[in-house]
């Protein structure tokens, strides 16, 4: 069995450690996370596990009013392009949903995550969502 560079407890643990692990594929040279079994630009499989910068900056977002079950209603929700370069999604925190207009895009980001605890009433894992603070 192929034993993976980078598994999802690997990235939460890195995480909870302050660092940012993503993946970088040996064919092409992308770099991308979370982690995922083949490159997700040209489908090659040689990846090593690389330390990705945890910051980035706000491409898009949206406000979600009606939520999931357990999550409280409304946040925003953002797109980050890394220093790094992928791209990935996660919550602003610190922000009113409410005063969230376009001046938030282009804003600058620190990377972090928050963990949700499983819950009993509807089964599953823990879930876990990277965050972005804002820095400027």
């Amino acid at each position: 069995m192929k034993e993976y560079p980078l598994t999802y407890t690997a990235f939460k643990e890195g995480l909870a450690q302050g660092r940012l692990l993503g993946l970088k594929c040996l064919d092409c040279g992308a770099l991308f996370t979370p982690p995922n079994g083949t490159c997700t630009s040209c489908g090659g499989s040689k990846l090593e596990k690389t330390d990705l910068a945890p910051k980035g900056k706000i491409k898009t977002f949206t406000v979600i009013r009606v939520a999931p079950a357990g999550f409280p209603a409304p946040y925003v929700v953002g797109m980050v392009e890394l220093t790094d370069g992928p791209f990935v999604i996660g919550n602003v925190l610190e922000l009113d949903p409410n005063q969230a207009g376009m001046d938030l895009i282009g804003k600058e980001v620190t990377v972090g995550h928050k963990l949700f605890p499983r819950n009993e009433a509807e089964g599953g894992p823990e879930g876990m969502t990277l965050t972005f603070t804002l820095t400027n």
